[in-house]
């Protein structure tokens, strides 16, 4: 009599059995992923802006021995060094034993976020009100920017060349900043119009004062005297902002979300969370790796990577070119050799809004750091694509290492799409693959991700750099 197949078996070894991460884990793990994501929680309070990211990461670097990087010098098997590009982006890196002979193992994660930039000429006085002209950064939903606390970060140079650091809204006592929105009782005629239209662009002006300076009567007294308060604290005039990296954030502090503590809400998640998974698993990287290995925290990325802080630039294939050169090899074969993972955050699937996701193909809370073979749009279009061979070997590092994992698209194929570094990355012929953790509510002022998600994502870049 023929024997009855054990299906049940049978299952296991041939289907996926996707379930929440949770139960994947034990207590002991749990602990290590609460413990990480307070780090990563004083990361993002402390860099709501690319130049305070950069910042925080090479202080964070320099306690764990790196050094600024000197074309001028050659490296031996075991250094650490990082490259300042112009405050806004930068690399960091580890000698490897066997340097760039073999390639180099790279994780490219971007720290620039959407938010709003003030306009050259930003100051104006209108009805009885001081306000400011920004300019938006990056894919928002205008409406989301009404109606919330914001803070001021950013430099401003002056003509002699002298830089002026400023933050202000962020301590407690300190004014903060906020876009008026019209009460519903007079918005009959706003929410009629289609969600993208309610509110316009050039409608997003930040008020920053009311009360008027000198006598009665006086032009622009109002705008006078927000001027001079900002002249007294800092020393600049309105010619000054022409000079300025100026941008308003919102003031939330990353905080903890649920009953349960297992989320963190926080502006930034995209895609600073990544950035600071292959920041913190190359500090703490035990020993010398056996390829040289960098954390990219590149700038620019969310309106295309293009300029000189962003990988559509040449400043990263510059600092491998040197270093390849200071062993006398040839970049191109370096180039040729390499891997990375570009790590960029995925979208999480949200049963609050379902129409917009396919089920089978999505990505979870707790699931794990995601692994997309391909992001972009429509038919694929504006992305890199791994190859099978290359998803193969990721898959079984992240097994080898006991890293969940999930794998997932953003959102169904005719929804929209979106675009990561990984394309710009893949031009250099790098094997690439983009790797991140799942978010809700991406680009909203307050996003949120699985501290799991987190943790994996940071054990996944340390097995990278281990062994990828």
């Amino acid at each position: 009599m023929e024997n009855k197949l054990d299906t049940k078996k049978l299952s296991e070894e041939l289907l996926i059995n996707r379930q929440n991460g949770c139960h994947q884990i034990d207590d002991e793990t749990f602990e290590k992923v609460y413990e990480y994501c307070e780090g990563y929680k004083a990361f993002m309070d402390s860099s709501k802006t690319e130049r305070e990211a950069v910042n925080t990461a090479i202080a964070l670097a320099e306690k764990k021995g790196y050094v600024p990087y000197d074309a001028e010098k050659k490296y031996a098997a075991g250094d650490k060094i990082y490259l300042n590009n112009r405050g806004k982006s930068a690399i960091f890196a580890v000698i490897g034993q066997k340097g760039c002979k073999e390639g180099v193992r790279m994780v490219a994660g971007h720290i620039d976020s959407p938010r709003l930039d003030l306009k050259p000429y930003p100051l104006f006085e209108a009805d009885e009100m001081a306000l400011l002209k920004t300019h938006y950064y990056g894919g928002i939903k205008k409406y989301q920017w009404l109606a919330m606390p914001l803070a001021m970060h950013g430099v401003v140079v002056r003509k002699d060349g002298t830089k002026v650091e400023i933050c202000l809204g962020e301590k407690e006592g300190e004014p903060q900043f906020c876009i008026t929105d019209i009460l519903p009782h007079l918005g009959k005629e706003q929410a009629q119009k289609p969600l993208g239209q309610a509110v316009e662009g050039e409608s997003l002006n930040i008020l920053v004062g009311s009360r008027p300076l000198g006598e009665p009567g006086e032009k622009d007294a109002i705008k006078l005297h927000v001027m001079k308060l900002l002249n007294d604290m800092y020393g600049i005039t309105e010619e000054d902002f022409v000079s300025a990296d100026i941008e308003f954030v919102p003031v939330y502090k990353a905080t903890d979300i649920g009953f349960d503590r297992s989320v963190i809400g926080a502006y930034g998640h995209d895609d600073r969370v990544c950035s600071y998974a292959a920041l913190s698993a190359l500090l703490d990287v035990e020993g010398v790796p056996e390829k040289t290995s960098l954390a990219i925290l590149a700038d620019r990325e969310e309106i295309g990577s293009m300029g000189n802080t962003g990988l559509d630039s040449e400043f990263l294939r510059y600092f491998i070119a040197d270093l390849a050169q200071a062993e006398g090899l040839e970049p191109r074969h370096v180039l040729s050799r390499s891997r990375c993972l570009s790590a960029d955050v995925s979208v999480a699937y949200d049963p609050n809004f379902p129409s917009v996701y396919e089920a089978r193909n999505s990505c979870y809370l707790n699931g794990g750091v995601g692994l997309s073979k391909y992001v972009g749009s429509g038919g694929k279009s504006g992305t890199n694509e791994a190859t099978a061979e290359f998803m193969a070997e990721i898959r079984n590092l992240f097994d080898r290492n006991h890293v969940l994992w999930q794998a997932g698209e953003l959102g169904k194929i005719d929804a929209g799409g979106g675009g990561t570094v990984a394309m710009f990355i893949a031009s250099l012929n790098v094997d690439v693959v983009d790797i991140g953790v799942p978010v809700l509510s991406m680009h909203a002022p307050f996003e949120m991700v699985s501290k799991l998600d987190v943790y994996m994502t940071y054990k996944a870049c340390g097995a990278f750099y281990k062994e990828g």
